[in-house]
């Protein structure tokens, strides 16, 4: 016999605020939002040129070592430090993150990569995106902050929580990665999403260590890849910015 209830069935829904916060940081976040990451691949291409990367496992070999021990980590702490900084008023402190965040790029093509897309987030956001309080945020910055800074400081401006905004960050850095990478290798969506997939631990790993970290904690070690950013300056052909 088929039983059937009248009693609401509790489906876990969101409350305004956190669907407010998801949507924001789905529309921020996605490869649709207008702040130019198609054009950089972050020096993957000379990675494919000089053989590095040739599929998906020298690909998620590479990206694994980016996300942990380098641009990966270190963004994902100055966006956790700026929005602290931002959410508690803490202007000496942003500035300084902001400072900081711009001297730790590597090379002058990973300078114009961060530059550009967090001038670009913040120029959207104060005209599609505004909120009580932003301008004075991007005020106390000092000068243009890079791209991650940029994240954590509007997110903190919306009242959107930090840890769903740095996963949300990781997750859009590594997909623009992956993105470039197959169109240079090239690699089928489906390998692509194997890739992300791998990466998934990787992600909230770096998530869960930035969200603990200081800026004494900050450091790289992946030169290799630094030097695929500062070789792809002279590359001879080439269909990215960096």
């Amino acid at each position: 016999m088929l039983m059937t209830t009248n009693e609401p069935v509790d489906t876990g829904h969101l409350s305004e605020r956190e669907a407010a916060a998801l949507y924001r940081l789905m529309t921020w976040l996605s490869p649709a939002f207008p702040v130019g990451g198609f054009s950089y691949s972050s020096g993957i291409e000379w990675a494919v040129e000089a053989g590095d990367v040739v599929d998906t496992a020298t690909l998620a070999d590479w990206l694994d070592a980016m996300l942990g021990d380098g641009a990966g980590f270190c963004d994902a702490t100055f966006l956790v430090q700026a929005y602290r900084a931002a959410e508690g008023g803490d202007d000496a402190s942003l500035r300084d993150v902001v400072e900081l965040a711009a001297a730790f790029v590597p090379s002058r093509e990973r300078q114009l990569e961060t530059t550009s897309q967090g001038r670009a987030f913040i120029d959207i956001a104060r005209a599609a995106w505004d909120a009580e309080g932003l301008d004075a945020m991007v005020a106390a910055c000092g000068a243009p902050p890079v791209y991650p800074v940029a994240v954590g400081v509007v997110a903190a401006a919306h009242g959107v929580p930090l840890a769903p905004t740095l996963h949300a960050f990781l997750h859009a850095v590594v997909s623009n990665w992956i993105s470039a990478a197959s169109r240079l290798i090239p690699l089928g969506q489906t390998d692509s999403q194997r890739v992300l997939v791998r990466l998934e631990a990787a992600v909230a790993a770096t998530a869960d260590r930035a969200l603990n970290s200081t800026l004494d904690d900050l450091g790289s070690a992946t030169f290799r890849a630094d030097l695929a950013s500062l070789r792809h300056e002279a590359q001879y052909t080439r269909l990215f910015r960096s």
